[in-house]
Formats: structure tokens, C-alpha cells, sequence
């Protein structure tokens, strides 16, 4: 018999992590972390562990904190997914629109809700997570307080659905990584890769420029391409770059090696296939 695969995430159950825990590792065994940084210290302390973190959404942008978390304890990429996310007004059963007065979520969701909240002025709540949320309010068992989560966090907590579908665009997506302590690459086959890569620059003039050359001078693209403070400092960022390509291809080699030129620091996050998402619409 084989052994359940071990996959943590941040969150109560319901929390969209959890969500994506459900489609990406079916049948497997799922521990629910408080904080990002508790996720990532279990993993780092046991190989058996993987995590599944979200590291970006399509309306919100990048999710705080995770950017410096990598970085500090270093553990691999293993894949990409991208999660479809459809927020939902969720109430204690009975509740109606017009009886609610406060609305509780993560900040993420609630600003990806404002339209909802604007016309009905009610009074937000920020919250740790979409989950959490509906559990508090389940266990409040007031019809004058409401939680923005998932459909699954309503079916856990015994919620009612009161409006389901209420973001303001639709097509929001949230990108999420799977992440574990074991280095592993995958076999280059006849697909698309991403490799993954933080690096601090020296402090020279035009170093950026310098760096990012070896990309074009090779023809590698570049998929993403993000700044962030290293903490406790302004005069110092870090980068974060997606890189289309396998890290065993010689043109990202040879363009990795001219990066490395121009940076004090360079750590490979991860190779790993393509996710199918990002081609459906080119």
C-alpha cells in the first residue's frame, strides 16, 4: 500500500489553500498551518512534507511575506498551480443581505470584494484567512455578521451560501507553489519549463541592466520579473525572476552565468514544468 503523501498549507480548513491541496493532491494527507512561515518551518524540518503556498494572485498581486520566507528557508520549487478563486457571501443559515451589518475575510479578499461591501455599506473585518473567517462566524451564530470564503468552507462550517460568485472581476486566479526540502529536476522531455531564481545585484551602476542583458543577448524570456526591500534596509532589493527554460538548456546557462557576474547573491528556487494555465489563452 502506498504511503499518503504529507501536504501542508496555511489556513483553516476550507482556506482556498486547502482548495487547491484537494485538486493537486487527491487522496492525500493534509495539515493545517496557522502562518505562512509555520507551513514552511514543517517542511524544513521534514522531507516527507510538502507545501502548497500561494504566491500570487490575478487581481491582487503578489501575497505578502512569501517573497522573504523563500529565501530564508530555501526550499525547492517541485511545480506550479493555478487556482481558480470564487468568493462567496457566506452568513449563519437564515441570514439574509439585508440583515448583515459586518463582513469578515482576508484583506485580499476583501478588496477583491468591494464592490458587494460599497453598496451595502457594511462594516469589513480584516481577518488571517477566507477560512477562519467563516469558522468564526459559525461558531458566533449571528445573522448581522457575514464572512467572504469558499463554497467548501460553507459546506464545512454549515454556512448558507447567502451570494455566491461576488468579486468584482471575474477570472480571478491565484498562482500557488509546491514546495519541499529535496532538490529535484525534472528530466527535460518535450515540454515547457520554468526555472525560478532570487538574486541580490552588486552595487555598480547599471548593474540590472548589465544582468538582465545575458537574457537577450541569448534569447531566454523572462516571464516575470519582481523587485522586494530586503528587510531593514531602502537601499537594497532583492529580484525575483521567472525564466522561461530548463536550467540544463545552454542558452540559460550561458545567461544565467553573465547574471551571475552582476549579483552578490544568486539562489535557483526551483525548476519545473510549465503549468498547462498559462498557454490557454495564446
Amino acid at each position: 500500500m502506498n504511503k499518503k503523501i504529507k501536504v501542508a498549507y496555511q489556513g483553516e480548513k476550507g482556506a482556498y489553500s486547502h482548495l487547491a491541496c484537494l485538486e493537486v493532491f487527491p487522496n492525500s494527507e493534509f495539515f493545517s498551518c496557522p502562518t505562512f512561515e509555520a507551513a514552511f518551518q514543517l517542511a524544513k524540518n521534514d522531507s516527507e512534507y510538502r507545501i502548497l503556498i500561494p504566491i500570487e494572485n490575478s487581481l491582487a498581486g503578489r501575497v505578502a511575506d512569501i517573497h522573504y520566507l523563500i529565501p530564508k528557508y530555501k526550499l525547492q520549487i517541485h511545480a506550479e498551480h493555478f487556482q481558480k478563486v470564487t468568493h462567496n457571501l457566506l452568513g449563519v443559515k437564515g441570514a439574509k443581505v439585508e440583515d448583515i451589518k459586518t463582513i469578515r475575510s482576508h484583506s485580499q479578499a476583501l478588496g477583491q470584494c468591494s464592490k458587494i461591501i460599497l453598496k451595502n455599506k457594511f462594516l469589513p473585518i480584516v481577518a488571517a484567512d477566507t477560512a477562519g473567517s467563516a469558522k468564526y462566524i459559525a461558531q458566533k451564530k449571528d445573522k448581522s455578521e457575514s464572512a467572504i470564503a469558499s463554497a467548501l468552507a460553507a459546506k464545512i462550517y454549515n454556512l448558507e451560501i447567502i451570494k455566491p460568485n461576488i468579486e468584482d472581476e471575474l477570472g480571478n486566479v491565484t498562482r500557488f507553489f509546491i514546495m519541499g526540502k529535496d532538490l529535484k529536476y525534472p528530466v527535460i522531455k518535450n515540454k515547457k519549463y520554468i526555472t525560478s531564481c532570487i538574486f541580490k545585484l552588486k552595487s555598480t551602476p547599471a548593474a540590472l541592466y548589465k544582468a538582465l542583458g545575458g537574457f537577450a543577448t541569448n534569447g531566454v524570456n523572462l516571464t516575470k520579473l519582481e523587485s522586494f526591500s530586503v528587510k531593514n534596509t531602502f537601499d537594497q532589493v532583492n529580484f525575483y525572476i521567472d525564466i522561461e527554460g530548463h536550467i540544463e538548456n545552454r542558452s540559460l546557462q550561458k545567461a544565467l552565468e553573465e547574471l551571475g557576474f552582476h549579483t552578490e547573491k544568486l539562489d535557483i528556487l526551483g525548476v519545473y514544468e510549465a503549468n498547462e494555465f498559462r498557454f490557454k489563452n495564446k
